[in-house]
């Protein structure tokens, strides 16, 4: 069973659309028109997507809540109509919000995107596209780094919010971009720690919110979906795309033993920045092809399910390198097994600190037996899962989301807008963080 792409939205939305005001009994027609009403000389923010789906969903629940607060004006923007269309239909399925949606970018460059068979434009030209028009917004909020170069593009009254992307180990996430940034949100302790002590941020212009990614992927996600008719125990396969996964070096090997085999299903989805283009997306298939029909063999390059946690929910046991997303998967601890394709000297590497999470294979010559032993040593795991998840995402009874809303109003009223304005919990979130900066 393959998928190599969007899933498409018709049903989504049609979901949607049954839904959509649960919460809030409130039409998108009366969200833009209180919009209309209440725009005012409140702070502005946009939140712009300028990469693929999956950096989406650690912002867009975070756009959603601030505008309902109602003391911001709230952009979205997305360089891709079907993100933007995703996007939307992720709000209607919150209750909505007054959040004003928009296309960055040109059509030329879209065109571009469509012939190199990506799924989106380059990332430097589209924000030379879109620079002058952002100078308007007070702040512009990213879960990503290179949107930063708006600053040399003549971006510079305009303040610029951290969101968090992903809360991994390694090295990368703590990027020294980030010190650029006028306000930094983090998912969790292990994420502050590592940044004070990288010097990346400063006190009082940063706050700790949990994981909004959670927020949205738990509102998207179908819970009742199954990509298999049997009950055997499901196997996620997670490689990362980058020089530190095991792809090139174990997965074809590690998808034929699991064809070759009748007690578990495999799931095959790489982080989709593996085959986010249309060569990367046929020379994968090109080398899984005999396996991927097979009924207990499931394959996704890149559908939304791919970034709704729909597979690290699902999965009996986890196998991956260096993604990210086995902190999604012990949201429930688990199994899981990790590939040292590189041969990497990992003990007491702070960016490897995940694979204490289960035992870390050399090879694959006998990854079924290997799974078998990882299932059976949970015990030994389960305890270090719990404490380096609970260090990575603080969460609490408040929504992630909320939160995260909430710590950027506080910004932004305390940058450019006037305290006393504000409500009095957002004037004691700005004490309280004042009080608790280092």
């Amino acid at each position: 069973m393959v998928s190599t792409g969007r899933l498409g939205l018709k049903g989504a939305m049609f979901r949607v659309q049954a839904g959509a005001n649960v919460r809030s009994g409130i039409s998108a027609k009366d969200w833009t028109e209180r919009a209309d009403r209440t725009e005012q000389a409140r702070p502005s923010i946009c939140f712009l997507f300028n990469a693929q789906l999956h950096q989406l969903l650690h912002g867009i629940t975070t756009a959603a809540e601030l505008a309902r607060r109602g003391d911001v004006d709230v952009h979205v923007m997305s360089v891709s109509r079907e993100n933007l269309a995703y996007a939307r239909a992720l709000v209607a399925r919150m209750g909505g919000a007054p959040i004003r949606f928009s296309l960055a970018g040109s059509e030329l460059l879209r065109l571009i995107a469509r012939m190199t068979g990506s799924s989106i434009a380059p990332k430097m030209l589209t924000l030379a596209a879109i620079a002058p028009a952002m100078r308007r917004f007070d702040a512009i909020a990213l879960p990503e780094r290179t949107s930063i170069a708006l600053r040399k593009l003549g971006v510079r009254r305009t303040r610029f919010i951290h969101i968090d992307h992903g809360a991994g180990d390694r090295e990368v996430g703590v990027d020294p971009r980030i010190a650029k940034f006028d306000f930094v949100l983090m998912a969790g302790e292990k994420q502050r720690e590592r940044f004070e002590r990288a010097g990346l941020i400063r006190p009082g212009d940063h706050a700790i919110v949990g994981y909004p990614k959670f927020d949205a992927a738990d509102a998207m996600r179908d819970p009742c979906w199954r990509p298999f008719d049997n009950d055997r125990p499901i196997v996620l396969y997670n490689p990362h795309f980058s020089d530190l996964g095991s792809w090139d070096r174990f997965g074809v090997q590690l998808v034929a033993a699991f064809a070759a085999q009748d007690r578990y299903n495999l799931i095959l989805a790489p982080h989709v920045r593996m085959c986010d283009s249309a060569a990367k997306r046929a020379r994968t298939m090109a080398l899984i092809a005999p396996y991927a029909d097979l009924p207990h063999i499931h394959v996704d390059l890149g559908s939304d399910r791919c970034v709704e946690m729909s597979y690290t929910t699902i999965a009996d046991v986890y196998v991956g390198d260096v993604s990210s997303q086995v902190y999604e998967y012990i949201r429930k601890p688990g199994p899981c097994l990790f590939l040292n394709a590189n041969g990497v000297d990992w003990q007491g590497d702070e960016n490897y600190g995940h694979w204490h999470f289960g035992p870390v294979l050399d090879d694959v010559s006998a990854i079924v037996a290997a799974v078998d032993a990882a299932r059976a040593s949970l015990p030994l795991f389960e305890g270090e899962q719990r404490r380096r998840f609970d260090a990575t995402f603080d969460l609490g009874e408040i929504s992630s989301s909320r939160r995260a809303a909430d710590a950027i109003a506080g910004f932004l009223h305390r940058e450019v807008g006037s305290r006393a304005a504000l409500p009095a919990p957002t004037r004691g979130l700005i004490a309280g963080a004042r009080r608790a900066a280092p």
